[in-house]
């Protein structure tokens, strides 16, 4: 097929246009091994036809920063997060042009450096109450580490973002699943079925969701009074949507962005954390090494933030867990025109699809890619691996904001569990891989803990 540049390029290999209800059952059973077959079938570029639709899935790093830096402008967000916009609205994670620059802008002075750094404090805070929380069940049967991890961010969230305690708004965290299995039953029907339908999926929707509505409005109601005494994420938003000019579209835009705030200001770093207590106690000798660490660290004292600097081997634990179990495990997109891709034709208006799943376990750029090896990120090692083989927070333009935070979590939390106690999984238990809009762990993970030692 000849482009607009003049040039016969070919479309990617993939499997026949007869096969997409094939690959549409693949996807909505089991969407990672979807692309992992996808890759190993066809190599770094394929065209998947999925139902009614043409998926072009690349994965190569080359690709991936082709698509979400050199050539970002061309692409939109795609499957899936356009799907998700009726479950979520147009919060920073959907949203487009103009208003996505608008909602950066507002929030990005939040994560400055040294604003981070003075939230070091109220994170190990929240990290000590949560080892108290997990200690009270030694003895005891299994805990969720899941449903306690999730509670840890939330706090975490509330109190470094929001200046305030998420943990009185009762089921806030099952509010989001309900939150996340509507947006990904988007994805699977292609927004196909109408919202108002009586489905018992989708009442529990749009219960969840007036219940999150609830509760951000409340925040908001407290905060109104005192929005010029601080300059945290909720200041920042209630003052921007003020400015509306219609203050009915502000409202709306200040729901849509806390909730979208709330669901992914904490549900990465949960699961991050739940994987990461998964690996450590398969992998003993990883464990005893990040107590030593820790003790030699911290002592018995709480972490703070010039301590980030000796926790190396921790936070090289928490980059190897997210190079298996990226929380963002797929990275879709829309391209807007005609584009080339690795030498392959990509048409306007194509499905693009960048997985860190898939390119996480690259054999071209991973050693043994199944392999759990913190030694990986060593910063001692010499390493010609290229940047964008490892995306666990995005890339280009749309690079998560929140990352130091979220990294500054989970490696003094992970310091201080591995310090203090010893979680093993319940016997029995299957963990399986769960691509929601992040990478969870299916049912939960249930854990019996023990004193480290």
């Amino acid at each position: 097929m000849t482009t607009s540049l003049g040039r016969r390029l070919p479309a990617p290999p993939g499997p026949p246009r007869t096969d997409s209800l094939r690959q549409l059952a693949i996807m909505n059973r089991d969407r990672l091994a979807m692309l992992t077959i996808a890759a190993q079938e066809y190599g770094d570029a394929a065209k998947l036809p999925v139902g009614p639709k043409t998926l072009y899935f690349f994965n190569h790093p080359d690709h991936a920063k082709h698509v979400l830096a050199d050539n970002a402008a061309n692409y939109h967000k795609g499957i899936g997060l356009v799907h998700a916009r009726r479950a979520l609205g147009d919060g920073l994670l959907t949203s487009e042009g103009e208003l996505w620059r608008k909602q950066r802008r507002v929030i990005q002075p939040a994560f400055q450096s040294k604003r981070i750094a003075a939230q070091a404090g109220a994170l190990a805070q929240e990290g000590a109450a949560l080892v108290e929380r997990l200690r009270a069940y030694q003895g005891r049967g299994p805990v969720d580490v899941v449903q306690e991890m999730t509670g840890l961010t939330l706090g975490v969230l509330g109190r470094t973002l929001l200046d305030a305690d998420l943990g009185e708004f009762d089921g806030i965290g099952a509010m989001f699943g309900v939150v996340q299995d509507q947006a990904m039953f988007e994805l699977e029907t292609l927004s196909a079925v109408p919202t108002w339908l009586p489905l018992p999926h989708q009442l529990r929707f749009r219960r969840a969701r007036r219940d999150l509505e609830l509760v951000v409005d409340e925040l908001v109601r407290r905060r109104r009074s005192r929005v010029a005494d601080r300059d945290d994420v909720l200041s920042r938003l209630i003052v921007s949507t003020d400015q509306e000019a219609d203050p009915a579209v502000g409202r709306v835009r200040l729901r849509d962005e806390l909730v979208t705030l709330l669901l992914a200001g904490h549900e990465t770093t949960a699961s991050t954390l739940s994987w990461t207590l998964y690996l450590i106690d398969r992998h003993p000798q990883v464990r005893e090494r990040l107590r030593e660490e820790a003790v030699s660290v911290l002592g018995d004292r709480l972490p703070r933030y010039e301590d980030l600097a000796g926790l190396r081997y921790t936070a090289m634990v928490v980059e190897e867990v997210m190079r298996l179990y990226p929380p963002v495990w797929l990275l879709p997109r829309k391209s807007l025109a005609e584009d080339v891709i690795g030498g392959y034709r990509v048409p306007a208006g194509a499905d693009v699809l960048i997985s860190p799943y898939t390119l996480h376990r690259h054999p071209g750029f991973w050693d043994e890619p199944d392999r759990f090896d913190p030694s990986r990120f060593d910063p001692t090692l010499p390493s010609d691996r290229p940047r964008y083989a490892y995306i666990p927070f995005g890339a280009g333009p749309r690079f998560c904001v929140g990352n130091h935070l979220g990294m500054m979590e989970a490696t003094f939390v992970v310091a201080m569990l591995a310090r203090d106690l010893r979680l093993t999984l319940a016997p029995g238990r299957q963990v399986v891989a769960e691509p929601m809009l992040s990478l969870r762990v299916r049912g939960g993970l249930p854990m019996t803990v023990e004193p480290a030692g």
